[in-house]
């Protein structure tokens, strides 16, 4: 029988901390918190993104059965108390279950035909959605600029629901257009807007700051501004103009 931390100065509850304390670049670690996350994972682990993560130890919160895939993983359990697991997933209820993963290297090469980019997103709530959106979509890659959240944050992944396990994500420092179709998305003077512009592949869309967008950035100049049109307010939140012109790509190569 598995026995049961409680204490949060126990050794080994205290290397997980460790393990899961840094964040960016320097992040090893991460953790899939709850049943649906860990499942989408699951489904998504032949993938080239899915491969990158591999599971190390399965958490789960004492007085829960065992998960199917526990067995199937075939990787440690640890069982923790309710206070240990809250502290661990940072919210107000525990998960019953969460699973430890080790990251692997980032991509390398040629870049996808359909690639989605965030630059300065700052919320991990707002880049697990820019990435949700871009699976759905149809995007197949997506690039990290400077300043963006951590995908890999807990609350990057929930906002994204698995679509992380999905796209193939790079951090990159600067712009280095290729061959490709590159857009920004900007309602600013010299847009294209959207009904314009040639979204045909091989296309990079980019999304800006969530507050001053692409201000203080230098676009190199195979960079074209994209507007989509709006009516009565100043600027649209950043996941959801992402959405729109991921849909906008989509319905056009399905139409």
């Amino acid at each position: 029988m598995t026995p049961t931390l409680t204490s949060k100065a126990n050794p080994r509850f205290r290397a997980l901390q460790t393990r899961l304390k840094a964040g960016g670049l320097r992040r090893e670690s991460t953790l899939l918190l709850g049943e649906k996350l860990i499942e989408a994972w699951a489904e998504a682990r032949q993938t080239t993104a899915g491969k990158r993560l591999q599971p190390a130890l399965w958490l789960r919160l004492e007085q829960t059965d065992p998960h199917p895939l526990e067995t199937v993983l075939g990787v440690e359990t640890q069982v923790l108390g309710e206070v240990l697991m809250r502290e661990l997933a940072e919210a107000g209820s525990p998960p019953e279950h969460a699973l430890l993963m080790e990251l692997g290297p980032e991509p390398t090469g040629s870049l996808a035909s359909r690639v989605i980019g965030a630059w300065g997103i700052q919320d991990p709530g707002n880049l697990g959605a820019i990435l949700r959106s871009a699976a759905a979509f149809g995007f197949q890659e997506a690039l990290l600029g400077p300043g963006c959240a951590d995908p890999f944050h807990p609350r990057a992944l929930r906002g994204s629901m698995g679509a992380a396990f999905l796209l193939p994500l790079r951090r990159v420092e600067a712009l280095a257009p290729d061959a490709g179709r590159w857009f920004a998305l900007d309602g600013g003077p010299g847009a294209i807007p959207m009904a314009e512009a040639d979204l045909s592949e091989p296309l990079r869309l980019l999304v800006g700051n969530e507050g001053h967008g692409w201000q203080g950035v230098d676009l190199p100049a195979g960079v074209q501004r994209l507007a989509i049109p709006i009516r009565g307010v100043e600027s649209l939140n950043a996941a959801v103009a992402a959405g729109i012109a991921c849909f906008e790509t989509a319905r056009r190569y399905s139409g």
